[in-house]
């Protein structure tokens, strides 16, 4: 044989810009970038001007019950820049006193807490530079603690501290807020997270609940928080530390099935007197197997924007707010989501999971909110993550496990089984490992062994990486189209146990494949299927709200419909013979692709490639 010609300059140059094109999309696509984290905060310096200032009104906030209120913010500086930035901070004081002790930094003053969100000066008035006077808007939500305002010049990278507002703060800074439902252990029982000011010392936390014109009862509620040296590394540890409160967790059980129930959250204090939440209300799950129509909605990756155009996600998330409006145009259609990985984007910086469960919340007090672990919530070097990266900002799982309940035997692995009616769903977690012979491998087989086809026919796995097929662009030039080592060790198991749908985020698009086993598509329809379950369909549905993801040019004989846009599943089970898969865009809410399932029960046991049971000749 001959020896390979070496490569010549141009060949060479021409591989390093791909590269490099594939790292800045790797980089754009997966990890993105927190905007609290552009603040220099570490760089702060005090420069407070005699003639500058800053205020804000009203001075207090939630007067009639309210959880989300509008503050403007009035401010003048005798040298305004087109860099100068307002930031909102809470609690309001941020000065050194808030530093724990022993910095190892060397200046002072300090500054050593984020900002919450923030804006540019210049954004409400193109003559702040001329005249330095400006106004913007703020909306805050109730997050247990004061706020203040300041103005610093220097920009981003180099701010300088100007000036300082008054205080405001909340009338009920501790109430109760933001209820998260999830499907409890068993199919008749559903449990209530939400977040409060009130440690058990000050107050007992229960909800109060009800079928609709029933007796009102009682649940009592476990209470939970997180410490600051709970958090793995910075800047969950360091800048980004926000105390998140108490976060307190009711099992409302031995539900009746599909019954309407009103609830609200209570803390009795030392007092005998009550705080109360609003009233919510949601319809308990049906019995499994129940024929009825059933509707679930899967999406990941959506993370958080403020409505009130904040810098802190312009850009970064555009479509997270369509999806949430979409969600709760149609909630009388909804009866479960499923929010698989990539939850708030908060990458170490607490505050933003109050601003995401606040976002959320009409959503998640109305039907169950289930979440999967992705590696935004989970990865952090040397915490036992099957990726060693920072993606989670020092989290390390910790908020995302505390701030919502799942299923789980162990919550800190965050992989689960739950059935909805006709449903029987299996929620892995890729950032765990999930190769075979593990401990999660272990479970994923048992979930789908222990699947009643007959009651409950549509299978469904969810996880947050894709360890099935996608032909975005870096998978596709790493000659995968798969999480390294995703598929090799599952594909049997989705073939012998028949898994009808394979969901995934963490790939900022759509993707919908053809009923595949080991790359080829084991059927020719592209939009009704029927009979014998010969392959899974993979979806890829991470067009929740981040920056989207580029297509290879590529596309795989498998991929049926690709689209890079902002948009979620939906599943509409209308008995044990009919599935409505659909897929829909957070701009309007419109179908874009769809397809069908009918099958009877016996093309459930039918035997299939590579999917046999076992047989004898005895007889």
């Amino acid at each position: 044989m001959g020896r390979s010609p070496l490569l010549t300059v141009d060949s060479m140059l021409s591989l390093v810009a791909v590269l490099l094109v594939v790292g800045v999309r790797i980089a754009s696509a997966v990890a993105g970038e927190q905007p609290l984290s552009k603040i220099a905060i570490h760089n702060a310096v005090y420069a407070l001007h005699e003639n500058a200032s800053i205020s804000a009104h009203p001075l207090v906030l939630g007067l009639k019950g309210e959880d989300t209120e509008w503050v403007v913010v009035d401010f003048q500086s005798p040298r305004p820049a087109e860099d100068d930035w307002v930031a909102v901070f809470s609690p309001a004081n941020f000065n050194s006193s808030t530093c724990p002790p022993n910095d190892p930094r060397q200046r002072a003053p300090f500054i050593c807490s984020a900002p919450i969100k923030y804006k540019f000066a210049n954004e409400s008035s193109s003559d702040y530079t001329k005249t330095g006077n400006a106004s913007l808007e703020f909306q805050l939500i109730n997050q247990r603690s004061d706020f203040s305002f300041a103005l610093f010049s220097g920009g981003l990278s180099n701010p300088k501290l100007v000036a300082v507002s008054n205080f405001i703060n909340y009338a009920n800074p501790k109430a109760p807020l933001y209820p998260r439902l999830s499907q409890g252990k068993s199919w008749d029982e559903m449990t209530v997270t939400w977040t409060s000011g009130y440690n058990i010392h000050e107050a007992i936390p229960f909800v109060e609940w009800c079928l609709e014109e029933e007796t009102q009862t009682r649940a009592p509620a476990g209470t939970l928080t997180i410490q600051q040296n709970s958090m793995c590394g910075p800047p969950a540890r360091t800048v980004g530390w926000r105390d998140p409160g108490f976060i307190h967790t009711s099992f409302l059980k031995n539900l009746w099935p599909n019954a309407r129930y009103t609830y609200r959250l209570g803390h009795r204090l030392a007092n005998n007197s009550y705080v109360w939440s609003k009233v919510y209300s949601f319809k308990s799950p049906p019995y499994p197997g129940q024929d009825s129509l059933q509707q679930v909605v899967i999406f990941g990756d959506m993370g958080k924007a403020e409505r009130d155009g904040s810098n802190e996600y312009n850009s970064y998330q555009p479509g997270s707010l369509n999806t949430t409006d979409q969600l709760i145009k149609d909630l009388a259609n909804i009866d479960i989501v499923f929010h698989i990985g990539d939850i708030t984007y908060a990458n170490g910086y607490i505050s933003q999971w109050d601003q995401f469960t606040s976002m959320i919340e009409p959503i998640a007090s109305t039907v169950p909110y289930m979440i999967a672990s992705g590696n935004h919530e989970r990865d952090t070097p040397g915490t036992g993550s099957f990726y060693d990266t920072n993606d989670s900002g020092g989290e390390c799982g910790v908020l995302a496990q505390t701030m919502f309940y799942v299923p789980a035997d162990n919550i800190a692995k965050f992989w689960y089984s739950t059935d909805y009616g006709m449903f029987h769903f299996c929620i892995a977690n890729s950032e765990h490992d999930w190769r075979e012979g593990s401990e999660q491998y272990r479970f994923i087989e048992n979930c789908f062994a222990t699947a009643d086809r007959q009651k409950q026919p549509w299978l469904i796995f969810a996880v947050h990486r894709v360890l099935g097929y996608s032909s975005v662009d870096y998978y596709s030039l790493m000659g995968s189209f798969e999480e390294p080592m995703g598929r090799d060790s599952l594909q049997k198991l989705w073939q012998k146990y028949k898994v009808d749908i394979a969901f995934y985020g963490h790939v900022h698009n759509y993707e919908r494949t053809c009923p595949i086993y080991q790359n080829q598509c084991v059927n020719t329809e592209k939009f009704h299927y029927s009979g014998t379950v010969n392959g899974t369909i993979h979806v890829v549905v991470g067009g929740g709200g981040s920056e989207l993801s580029y297509f290879s040019e590529l596309q795989p004989i498998w991929s049926l419909h690709r689209d890079c846009d902002y948009g979620f599943a939906k599943l509409t089970a209308f008995n044990h013979s009919s599935l409505l898969f659909e897929y829909k865009k957070s701009r309007d809410g419109k179908v874009y692709d769809s397809f069908t399932i009918s099958r009877d029960y016996r093309d459930v046991l039918a035997c299939v490639h590579d999917g046999c049971e076992s047989t004898t000749l005895a007889s």
